[in-house]
């Protein structure tokens, strides 16, 4: 079992227009509501690929009902989430048709008590004895401590469970001081994290700032990857164009199903760059395009630098 941890968890609704312009009126073409936040749309690409996933996290209110009654319908998919008083957040996702562009609308989610992360953090351990991996995803809502992460990634590690960290800014910071095995930082939140533009010297810094091992997504340019056994980059024969509001979930999907069954780093990548891609042209996030990802599994380029990270 693959454990994912969403302490954010949201609602996200994806609206599809005709062509997005501010300060005007528009016409919805396609609604599509699905359990989110990062986490979430990672347990939906695992349980695709075939991986049984627990998720676990917060839920509140009417929209955290409708999140729990989404996750009980996934298949492969166990509801594990610890109920709060606040509401779960919606995150709502603006699709113009026209260019292929997504604009994004996040809700800071509820606001968590003591006493709920203290149960939060009783339920996680108890989640982690069965777990083969977990994956600590996205923002912290209203709350919960900024080293939260931080304290995840200890009792990961002192549970022998591999633990990989997707999060951005402070509870970035103090998250990849832990040791996690993996961070996966996007070239935003890598820059933000080293100081640094060039992704190379961040990822550099990035590792020696604790992780084991650093995945950044670059967009288009694919995943740059230092790791104790070397350093790689991955590309595609052509970019894909679509919404890639889930690219990284899906990524961090790849990174941790070719993990826990003990594929080489090249291998990793590969898959994690492919999932990456499709999930561009897939409709929401947690979703891939399963044509495209096969097809692109053996067009991945992976190009190895000699000298050991």
């Amino acid at each position: 079992m693959i454990l994912t941890v969403t302490l954010n968890t949201a609602l996200d609704i994806t609206y599809h227009v005709r062509a997005l312009r501010p300060h005007t009126t528009h016409r919805v073409t396609d609604v599509v509501e699905r359990p989110g936040g990062k986490g979430v749309n990672v347990a939906r690409v695992l349980a695709a690929l075939g991986h049984e996933v627990t998720v676990t996290g917060f839920a509140g209110g009417g929209t955290g009902r409708t999140v729990r009654d989404g996750l009980t319908a996934t298949p492969r998919v166990t509801d594990a989430l610890v109920p709060v008083t606040g509401a779960t957040r919606r995150t709502v996702a603006v699709v113009d048709e026209r260019s292929g562009d997504t604009t994004q609308l996040n809700e800071p989610g509820p606001t968590i008590s003591p006493a709920e992360w203290r149960a939060f953090q009783e339920a996680y351990e108890d989640l982690l004895r069965p777990a083969s991996a977990v994956a600590l995803c996205g923002s912290l809502p209203p709350g919960v401590p900024v080293g939260a992460y931080a304290g995840l990634v200890r009792t990961a590690r002192a549970a022998n469970v591999p633990v990989l960290l997707d999060t951005s800014g402070e509870p970035l910071r103090r998250g990849i001081a832990a040791r996690p095995d993996i961070v996966k930082p996007n070239a935003d939140e890598l820059a933000e994290l080293t100081g640094s533009h060039d992704p190379l010297r961040a990822t550099q810094d990035a590792r020696r700032r604790g992780a084991r091992a650093v995945v950044a997504s670059l967009g288009p340019d694919g995943l740059l990857a230092l790791t104790p056994e070397g350093r790689w980059r991955t590309s595609l024969p052509t970019p894909l164009r679509g919404n890639p509001s889930g690219a990284g979930d899906a990524a961090v999907a790849g990174l941790l199903s070719a993990l826990t069954e003990h594929l080489p780093w090249p291998a990793r990548l590969t898959r994690a760059t492919a999932l990456s891609a499709a999930a561009v042209h897939a409709a929401t996030a947690g979703e891939f395009e399963w044509p495209t990802y096969e097809e692109l599994l053996d067009r991945v380029a992976v190009t190895a630098d000699a000298t050991a990270a």
